[in-house]
């Protein structure tokens, strides 16, 4: 069984863990965090208005986590989504169920228009995983992102609610 829910304090052990675990799955796409510290402040960003963040879980096991931040509300209401499986979940089509419910969430809970996936052109598995979710390419930023100290070009790729 697969499903989403917010991420929590409780979480921090398993998660740090599953992270450290999966630096060489995520390098060099994103950087998840891998102790104490680092999952403090990224639950801390979550105030479940602007910036919603979630954990996927399978048999009872975290097996990745996705945030759906930066909501703009008024007239745009859209918002970004960023995502990653851990180590041993990856292509099981986990994180397809687990953006899938998000992605419903945002439509139809929150009342979001429009969610937006960036994403770098090699990254083979990420670029799948949105197309199965029905994904559409809107286009090409260049030096979008700066991740591992580099700015790194992305696809914008958007899902609109139907």
């Amino acid at each position: 069984m697969v499903g989403i829910r917010p991420v929590t304090a409780a979480d921090a052990a398993e998660f740090t863990a599953a992270a450290r675990a999966s630096r060489r799955l995520h390098r060099p796409w994103v950087t998840a965090p891998c102790d104490d510290a680092a999952f403090e402040r990224h639950l801390a960003r979550f105030d479940f208005q602007a910036h919603h963040g979630f954990v996927v879980e399978a048999d009872g096991r975290l097996a990745g986590a996705i945030h759906l931040t930066n909501i703009v509300w008024g007239a745009f209401r859209s918002g970004y989504l960023g995502y990653y499986a851990f180590t041993g979940f990856e292509g099981r089509g986990l994180m397809t169920a687990g953006l899938n419910a998000v992605v419903r969430h945002a439509f139809q809970d929150l009342g979001l228009h429009r969610v937006e996936a960036n994403i770098q052109p090699a990254n083979a598995a990420s670029l799948a995983l949105v197309r199965r979710c029905g994904f559409s390419c809107e286009g090409f930023s260049p030096k979008y992102l700066k991740i591992g100290g580099r700015w790194r070009d992305h696809e914008r790729w958007a899902r609109l609610k139907r």
